[in-house]
């Protein structure tokens, strides 16, 4: 690696500096939000411009590998467990902007914490880095390690607020169902190298070596294995039936972690199962790829039927969430074809959904657990700016023309369609009709129905930013989307 040896884990780096000066700064300085704003800001910046370098490097001189073990000969005895490549910079951009809008969004709950604020600034760093770790992983070990690192803050987060009951208990759901995940992805883990010797993605000692160049007459423990991979990561993305920690969770978390929780797990998940399956077992794409499709057909089913009967907005954003784990993994198919299609979805669901999720911080406050959808009665009146946001937002998330998320879908859906998938499109379109219920239910109430409350919701400097943000990039890339898609295709995982 030479000169670039650090390169590939420069964000993580600046992410942990950043944690760290946060907490030392608050035992040093006491409660001084400003401070920790100064800190999240520059690591978080810091990380957006170490993933544009690695972009530029490895258009430069190429993918690159880093952090392998060698013997005294120079030759590779363990195959290096990081990637750089342009398929990691994108994702490391995507969860910087992600964070980003998060943190500016929540501002207010982190200073309503006081010093605890530091805690939970630092938490959703560390847990940005995992997810980050989990994308850039080239070896299923690592894969795990980022994948706990992200999941064991998130766990702290939707329990935060301790002086309410419904954190405490969306916690402690969280925090045993996710264990049981991990314990299935780890355990899968362990029969893939059973199998074959091997939890590399990369190197002449990889599980796509192995598999290319060997055949193997009764592949059953690999399959379970692949399988149990597969239900670690659809579990983090609230992927039907491993769902049912979501709604509980995001009604009882803050709106912030919420916000969190919701955009950055799905964007690490969604990354790290395309370079896990695609480069570690294509050599069983017929077998995984059908998994995979039968998990996205049920979740666009589950979380479209059950949104509709929902009165909780958080809820309702919970099972919608569901119903998108289930068309991003219809993205993961139609990778195969068109990789971009992935990315434009994964950047754009994520911008609206911090959005939507900031504005019922706003609403409702950035501490609310429960809101109900008739917490926006009204809101057309009172504050016609936040109307027309949660209007943007809505379309976008139903898929309407004009929005990003209309362009989203019509890539995923068309590359899904190339790749043979036809019937699960034909499935996701028809469940995308029936989302307009609920996502034009909210744009109703806040239009057309009416409310004794006089009271109008304030609207602070940082949400104001974070809601015009993302109101701007979901209708920019709904009418030039080719400022993404071009960009993206080529963020290629290194081969």
């Amino acid at each position: 690696m030479g000169n670039i040896a650090f390169l590939p884990i420069g964000l993580e780096v600046g992410l942990l500096v950043g944690a760290l000066g946060i907490l030392m700064a608050a035992v040093m300085r006491g409660c001084r939000t400003r401070d920790w704003a100064i800190i999240a800001g520059t690591a978080i910046g810091f990380g957006f411009v170490v993933s544009v370098r690695q972009w530029v490097v490895v258009g430069d001189i190429g993918p690159q590998l880093a952090y392998g073990t060698k013997g005294i000969d120079g030759s590779a005895v363990a195959n290096q467990m990081v990637a750089m490549d342009k398929f990691g910079a994108l994702g490391g951009m995507i969860l910087m902007i992600v964070v980003g809008l998060v943190l500016i969004g929540s501002w207010q709950m982190i200073t309503d914490l006081g010093t605890r604020g530091a805690e939970y600034v630092a938490l959703i760093l560390l847990s940005v880095a995992g997810m980050h770790m989990m994308i850039v992983s080239a070896n299923l070990v690592m894969l795990f390690i980022g994948l706990e690192t992200a999941s064991l803050a998130l766990y702290v987060i939707a329990g935060f607020l301790r002086d309410r009951r419904g954190s405490d208990e969306s916690a402690m759901k969280y925090f045993l169902m996710g264990s049981f995940a991990s314990a299935l992805f780890i355990y899968g883990v362990a029969l893939v190298f059973a199998a074959t010797g091997s939890t590399s993605l990369y190197g002449p000692t990889s599980i796509g070596m192995f598999l290319g160049g060997n055949v193997m007459p009764d592949p059953g423990i690999l399959l379970i294995g692949i399988a149990l991979i597969l239900v670690g990561l659809a579990f983090k993305m609230s992927a039907a039936p491993f769902h049912q920690w979501a709604p509980d969770v995001y009604q009882g978390a803050s709106t912030g972690a919420v916000a969190f929780m919701s955009t950055g797990v799905k964007v690490a998940a969604v990354a790290a199962m395309v370079r896990v399956m695609y480069l570690g077992f294509f050599q069983f794409y017929d077998d995984w790829s059908m998994a995979v499709a039968l998990i996205a057909a049920l979740s666009i089913l589950v979380g479209t039927a059950t949104a509709i009967a929902q009165s909780d907005i958080k809820r309702m954003l919970a099972y919608s969430g569901v119903a998108h784990a289930g068309f991003l993994l219809v993205a993961v198919l139609a990778a195969r074809v068109s990789l971009d299609s992935m990315w434009f979805y994964l950047a754009t669901y994520a911008v609206s959904l911090v959005g939507m999720l900031t504005i019922v911080g706003v609403v409702a406050g950035v501490n609310s657990g429960p809101v109900s959808i008739d917490s926006f009665r009204g809101l057309g009146k009172k504050s016609p700016m936040l109307s027309v946001a949660i209007a943007v937002f809505m379309f976008s998330m139903a898929g309407i023309p004009g929005t990003s998320g209309f362009i989203a879908k019509l890539v995923v859906f068309t590359a899904a369609d190339l790749n043979g998938f036809r019937w699960l499109v034909v499935l996701a379109l028809l469940a995308s009709v029936a989302g307009l219920f609920f996502y034009l239910r909210i744009i109703v109430v806040a239009f057309f129905d009416d409310t004794d409350a006089e009271e109008t919701p304030s609207t602070p400097t940082g949400p104001r930013i974070a809601i015009g943000f993302a109101v701007a990039v979901t209708v920019l890339l709904g009418l030039w989307p080719t400022l993404l898609l071009d960009f993206a295709r080529e963020a290629l995982p290194h081969l």
